[in-house]
């Protein structure tokens, strides 16, 4: 019998925005890669969308200017897309497919992993345990990332999420296991300029050495944007279940991605669902960020911060919504914040992280954590209450415990929201800043903190009413 890798196909019938469709195939797989001969000889590659009733439907990574239907031709290999990983893809600069843009070597192989890889069936999940440590404190104390979580960061356009992300990972780590934590960071769609500050941002800090990371930029073909994200995730999967790493996969911008998705989607003809994308955006959205999570049995883990820009700053957008339904939560950058110069802009309002309880506490954080936050937020949820009051009777109808609030508020922005964008807090001075502040209160105010805890804090001298 041939073999299908062999045959040559000169059966090309249409050729529509990025795709290639091909009759008379037989035994074509679906997502199997295609090599694409152009009438000018170059050497193109594909993969397929969609196959049967012999036909296939291809879509092709580098665009389809200059084919045509008489003198193209294809072979399909009878391979998928596979990603060559070992542990020394960290500290390179990679193409959204994978290839080196650092002018290193290729990449050396302890294997070849299929891009598409699969969800983590739910029968041999762990639940998430153990905090990641960003630096951040409006995170950190507030919103604790865990070990094998999803929570993605909802931004808005002009908003400085991609300064947030890097910092990020320059910052990140786990408190005492440094040398089992890596970092994937994939881009999408962005731009030279924020390409270039990206990888400059890692290397003069040194954060390259222990990160791979995947740049599609915005003049690369809008196909790759599918393949970069599962290409990233391949690349943690190894390092987490073969190399037993602890791994932060950060995917920015999953919008851009989702724009690509609809693109092929319109060429495919397909019947769109909202605001033009496919019907399957939750199933394909789903089909990336489960690949996130802890293996019973396996001691690495995956963990992911999915960065979205929000049309309009519309939460209600299909991308932001239907993130939300599968991940475990959110973090907001807020654009009312950012236009008082606060960075990094992240309103701890709205944002949740809904697995932080199993991340926090003796032995994890400090044991006075899950008070502290509580504490924190209920006074910065009174004080921005008054300031809506203020707005209207003005500050002279307060009360003084009002005043306090209202103080309490400008501060809580200034002092723990806000720091510098090299500024790298651990758990431990979070949490101090954190009971600082409190220290406007007298203790019949702090309902939510323990009075043994309280206590501590004024023996630490951490604690001390103003």
């Amino acid at each position: 019998m041939v073999r299908e890798s062999s045959i040559v196909y000169r059966t090309v019938t249409d050729v529509r925005g990025p795709l290639v469709i091909v009759d008379s195939t037989h035994n074509v797989a679906y997502n199997e890669v295609v090599k694409i001969r152009a009438p000018n000889e170059e050497l193109l590659t594909g993969t397929v969308l969609e196959t049967g009733r012999g036909r296939a439907v291809i879509q092709v990574f580098e665009g389809t200017s200059g084919l045509d239907t008489d003198l193209t031709a294809v072979r399909f290999t009878g391979e998928t897309m596979k990603l060559p990983v070992s542990t020394e893809i960290l500290g390179r600069i990679l193409d959204g497919s994978g290839n080196p843009l650092d002018k290193g070597p290729p990449l050396t192989a302890e294997d070849h992993w299929d891009i598409y890889g699969s969800p983590i069936n739910p029968y041999a999940r762990q639940y998430p345990r153990q905090p990641i440590q960003t630096g951040l404190s409006v995170i950190d104390g507030l919103n604790t990332l865990v070990r094998g979580q999803k929570l993605p960061i909802f931004s808005g356009s002009g908003l400085p999420h991609n300064r947030v992300a890097a910092q990020i990972v320059r910052q990140a780590k786990i408190p005492g296991e440094e040398g089992d934590f890596a970092i994937v960071f994939a881009a999408m769609g962005i731009t030279a300029t924020e390409a270039q500050y990206f990888m400059e941002s890692f290397e003069e800090t040194g954060a390259l050495e222990h990160t791979a990371l995947f740049l599609n930029l915005a003049n690369d073909p809008a196909i790759e944007r599918i393949i970069t994200p599962r290409a990233a995730l391949t690349a943690a999967e190894y390092l987490a279940y073969e190399s037993d790493m602890h791994v932060l996969v950060i995917l920015t911008d999953m919008t851009n991605y989702a724009e690509a998705l609809r693109e092929i989607s319109a060429a495919r003809s397909e019947v769109p669902g909202r605001r033009g994308y496919p019907g399957y955006l939750y199933t394909d959205l789903s089909l990336i960020y489960e690949r996130a999570g802890r293996i019973n049995g396996r001691k690495g883990t995956i963990t992911q911060m999915p960065i979205l820009s929000m049309p309009q700053d519309d939460m209600t957008h299909p991308i932001p919504d239907l993130s939300g339904y599968i991940t475990e939560g959110q973090m907001i950058v807020s654009r009312p914040i950012h236009r008082k110069g606060i960075y990094p802009p992240i309103d701890p309002g709205p944002s949740l992280s809904r697995l932080m309880k199993e991340g926090i506490g003796e032995g994890m954080t400090r044991f006075d954590h899950k008070e502290i936050q509580a504490q924190l937020y209920y006074g910065y949820s009174e004080g921005r209450d008054l300031r809506d009051l203020v707005a209207v009777v003005g500050s002279e109808a307060l009360t003084d415990r009002d005043q306090k609030y209202l103080r309490f508020a400008d501060r809580f922005e200034s002092e723990f929201i806000n720091q510098g964008e090299f500024e790298d807090r651990s758990f431990e001075t979070t949490l101090d800043i954190g009971w600082n502040l409190l220290s406007e209160f007298p203790e019949r105010e702090l309902k939510r903190c323990d009075p043994s805890t309280i206590q501590w804090a004024k023996e630490r001298g951490v604690y001390k009413i103003l």
